[in-house]
């Protein structure tokens, strides 16, 4: 199951993890990345900046329950 991991950038102490929200939507066409910006924000922007709130995508396996979230992308600088 696709689930996304929205965090929170404290000015203090660095990226914060505030919530993980279920994809339960069967149509992916509609599944944009505003749209789930604004329904993360519904959720947990009530006491936080929504440009501060960013979220990645991540899969739980339904019969491992194996948690696999993306290869972090880094970039080289010259």
């Amino acid at each position: 199951m696709m689930f996304y991991e929205f965090y929170w950038l404290d000015p203090k102490g660095g990226y914060q993890m505030i919530g993980l929200l279920p994809e339960r939507r069967r149509g992916h066409e509609r599944v944009t990345r505003e749209s789930i910006m604004r329904w993360g924000g519904k959720f947990f922007s009530k006491d936080l900046e929504t440009k501060d709130i960013f979220f990645i995508q991540v899969t739980i396996d339904d019969s491992t329950v194996r948690y696999f979230r993306p290869i972090p992308f880094i970039t080289m600088q010259k």
